[in-house]
Formats: structure tokens, C-alpha cells, sequence
């Protein structure tokens, strides 16, 4: 079954399912699909290997840059946001949203809604990322938006809607197991629920880079457990 959304001449966006790398699999399952083994498809952002979700891919070099340029311009544009940079505010134009399922329900470690901010070091010996308390060589700063949509009844988990300011890896992993509310089946980050990684890349926006169109692309809530707690949420 084909995994692509959308595709034109100069890009492809798809649901990356998990368990596929994104800079290695989800290309070569591109090439397959086309049957043109030697296709250029630009890696113009990641997802974990376990996460799923939507991606834009390039078909072009010129498009990749474009899109590339997006990227950087709205990571300046929300660095001047949350005041990590000086500038004049702008609208960022590449957008990445998800959804989670975290542990526990809202606390003083980790309010109904607001931004989090963490110095991450990441550890490629041991493949792992930990929040450290101040900036040193190889650490970088990670800032995210949240929302609790809900919380179950019994106040086991939440669903939360999160938009990245920054691109770190496991961030949004690492940011909410930091303040005891690891991702549901994220084993890595202490959560104790047994299964895939309850995390998706939600909502996608950018503009083309050939039309300068506003491309606006959005998924349903996976089905099964823990997601169905939420269920009708997204009905």
C-alpha cells in the first residue's frame, strides 16, 4: 500500500510509518515505489525511526534547497519568538506539529499548556539524549510549544498537541520524560506502558517551492491502544 499523500514534480509528502528511518529507508522505499533506483529525494527534515507520521520529501535539488531554506528561516523566525535571538517577529512558513500520549495529567513540572526549555546533550555512544543544567561544548538549546488536549479519566495519561520550535533529537521525548511524564511505550525515557512509541507528526505546513502555494497537510489519530483514549477527539 502506497504511503505517499501528495506528489508533484517536485516533491512528495507521505506518512512515514514507523519502524522506517527517515534518511535511509523512507528513500529507498521511494525508489522502490517509482521504480527509478537511482531518483533523487532531498532529506529536508527527521523522524525517529520509531515515530511516524508526515514528512515532505524533494524531488529536485532547487526544491530542496527551497524547502531547506524554509526550515532555517522558521527556526530564526521562532528563535526571535520564544527570545532566544533579537530580530522582528515573523511568521514562521515551515510547520511541524504533533500529537503524544504522556504520562500522568497536568502538574507544576508540567502546566495545562506553555513552552519548554532544556540545554540537550546528546550522547551518540550510548544513544541517548539528557537535559544538562547549562550550556557547555555539544550541548544545544530545545524549545517547544505544548497544549493538554485531554487527560484520561483516571488521570493515567494525556494527550498532547506540540509544535517544535527547534529540531533536536528525541526532543520531544527527552522534554516531557524530564519532567515525569515520558511518552507512552518510550521505553528509552522511562515510560513503563509496553508498545510503539504513542508520538506522531500530526499536522505539516510549508509553501511549495516552485508555486509558492500554502501547502497545508493534516493525519487522523492512529487506532489502537493508547491512542483510542482519545478517540473521539479527533472525530
Amino acid at each position: 500500500m502506497s504511503f505517499i499523500i501528495y506528489e508533484d514534480d517536485a516533491l512528495v509528502v507521505l506518512d512515514k510509518p514507523a519502524g522506517c528511518s527517515s534518511e535511509e529507508g523512507v528513500p529507498q522505499r521511494l525508489r522502490e515505489q517509482w521504480g527509478k533506483p537511482d531518483a533523487y529525494v532531498g532529506v529536508i527534515h527527521r523522524l525517529d525511526t520509531g515515530v511516524s507520521g508526515l514528512m515532505v520529501y524533494a524531488k529536485t535539488p532547487q526544491a530542496a534547497a527551497a524547502l531547506s531554506r524554509q526550515v532555517t528561516r522558521s527556526q530564526e523566525a521562532y528563535a526571535v519568538q520564544d527570545g532566544r535571538a533579537e530580530g522582528t517577529p515573523a511568521a514562521p512558513r515551515f510547520i511541524k506539529q504533533y500529537r503524544a500520549v504522556i504520562a500522568g495529567g497536568p502538574d507544576e513540572a508540567l502546566p495545562a499548556e506553555g513552552t519548554l526549555r532544556d540545554h540537550l546533550f546528546k550522547d551518540s555512544r550510548k544513544g541517548r539524549v539528557f537535559p544538562v543544567s547549562r550550556p557547555r561544548k555539544g550541548v544545544k538549546e530545545a524549545v517547544l510549544e505544548y497544549r493538554i488536549a485531554a487527560t484520561a479519566e483516571d488521570g493515567a495519561f494525556s494527550l498532547a498537541d506540540i509544535t517544535l520550535h527547534t529540531g533536536r533529537t528525541h526532543q520531544i521525548r527527552v522534554q516531557f520524560a524530564s519532567r515525569k511524564h515520558p511518552l507512552w511505550g518510550d521505553g528509552k525515557y522511562g515510560s513503563r506502558a509496553k508498545g510503539a512509541i504513542a508520538l506522531q507528526s500530526a499536522r505539516l505546513q510549508f509553501f511549495h517551492p516552485v508555486s509558492g502555494e500554502k501547502m497545508e497537510f493534516a493525519l487522523a489519530m492512529p487506532a489502537g491502544e493508547p491512542w483510542d483514549l482519545f478517540r473521539a477527539l479527533s472525530r
